[in-house]
C-alpha cells in the first residue's frame, strides 16, 4: 500500500469511529430520556362504571377488587395483580391481557397467605396496542369487577 492510501485508510477509519460515537451518543440520550412510563395504581374498591375518567363505586362491601400496577418500557408491559384466590382467576386475568392486544411471554403467581394471589406478568405490545398504562389499568380493572 502506498503512503497516500494508508493516511486515506486511516482518515476514513477514524471519521467513521467518530461518527459511530456520536450515534451511540444519541441513542444512549434518547435511551435516558424515554425511560420507563410513569406506574399506576388502582387501590381496592367496587368498580361499576367510569365516566369522564371518574370511577363509580358500589355499596358491595364484601367484594374485594384487585390492585394491579402496570408500566410499560418501549414494546414490553409489566403487570402486577393483587386479588383474592379464587377459582379461574389466573385463566380468565391472562385471557383479557390477550384480549387488550398484549402477547404473554412470562408469568408468575405467589399465593400471599391463603386468600390471596401475587400474580406477575411479562407481555409484549401486539401492532394493534394502542393504550396509555392507565388505560390497561383500567381495562383490566373492569374485567377483573365483572368476574370477582
Amino acid at each position: 500500500m502506498r503512503q497516500m492510501d494508508k493516511a486515506s485508510v486511516l482518515g476514513d477509519a477514524i471519521t467513521y469511529i467518530r461518527q459511530l460515537q456520536e450515534k451511540m451518543k444519541v441513542l444512549e440520550e434518547q435511551r435516558m430520556k424515554k425511560g420507563y412510563e410513569s406506574v399506576v395504581f388502582v387501590k381496592k374498591s367496587q368498580l361499576l362504571s367510569m365516566e369522564d375518567d371518574k370511577m363509580a363505586l358500589s355499596d358491595q362491601e364484601n367484594v374485594a377488587l384487585p390492585e394491579i400496577e402496570a408500566r410499560l418500557s418501549d414494546k414490553n408491559v409489566l403487570i402486577r395483580i393483587h386479588c383474592e384466590k379464587l377459582k379461574g382467576v389466573m385463566v380468565k386475568a391472562l385471557a383479557e391481557i390477550e384480549n387488550l392486544h398484549l402477547t404473554v411471554i412470562n408469568t408468575a403467581v405467589v399465593p400471599f397467605g391463603t386468600s390471596v394471589f401475587d400474580i406477575t406478568v411479562v407481555a409484549q405490545m401486539d401492532e394493534e396496542f394502542s393504550m396509555t398504562v392507565k388505560d390497561l389499568v383500567k381495562g383490566l380493572y373492569l374485567a377483573f369487577s365483572q368476574f370477582m
